[in-house]
């Protein structure tokens, strides 16, 4: 009998496999039509992986797909797939306009005496994670900043000191929101009549 050797009879291991997915929708590709933003993913597709654009949506794959449906499936099918691409349209202009209209609030509390603290409230409307940008501003103005509370069930980033003209060029340059949507308030504590 032939001897075999050990590297043959050793089971070869799986290979990983590399899966992309897309950067609109975070599907793989192959189900970015259930996603709703099919438009967006197809134009994304085109640009960073031509060659699975062209296996996807060529002529002769989007024939293939349609012949083994029905021509009632093929109506609904397109019926669909409009009926999504209106939907998410929709939504983002409602997001958009949303993102527009919402306001950014500074707040320059005092504590004491000359104590101040600092409350920017709204950055959430236009996209930003509050614990990134509380992070940000402890780095940036080396001091203590943490997301709170509030008592109308939001949450606040209480940044100590007084830092709102800083937080201010922060949130207008860097955080890109419109400045008439910016708002300074100073909150100063009442004196008691003695």
């Amino acid at each position: 009998m032939a001897e075999t050797t050990q590297a043959e009879a050793a089971p070869t291991e799986p290979q990983a496999r590399h899966v992309i997915y897309c950067g609109v929708c975070t599907l793989p590709p192959e189900y970015c039509e259930f996603g709703g933003t099919a438009k967006k993913c197809k134009e994304w597709l085109e640009k960073t992986h031509p060659d699975m654009h062209e296996r996807l949506y060529s002529e002769e794959a989007i024939t293939a797909s349609l012949s083994t449906l029905s021509v009632d499936a093929q109506k609904r099918a397109e019926k669909d797939a409009k009926k999504k691409e209106a939907k998410a349209a929709a939504a983002e202009s409602r997001e958009k306009e949303a993102r527009e209209q919402a306001m950014v609030y500074i707040k320059r509390v005092e504590r004491n005496k000359r104590k101040y603290v600092t409350a920017v409230s709204g950055l959430e409307a236009h996209g930003m994670d509050l614990k990134k940008v509380a992070k940000e501003f402890g780095k940036k103005f080396a001091t203590g900043s943490s997301v709170t509370k509030t008592a109308s069930g939001g949450e606040e980033i209480v940044v100590q000191g007084d830092n709102s003209d800083d937080i201010f060029d922060w949130v207008v340059d860097v955080g890109g929101v419109p400045e008439d949507n910016v708002e300074c308030i100073e909150d100063k504590k009442k004196k008691s009549a003695g």
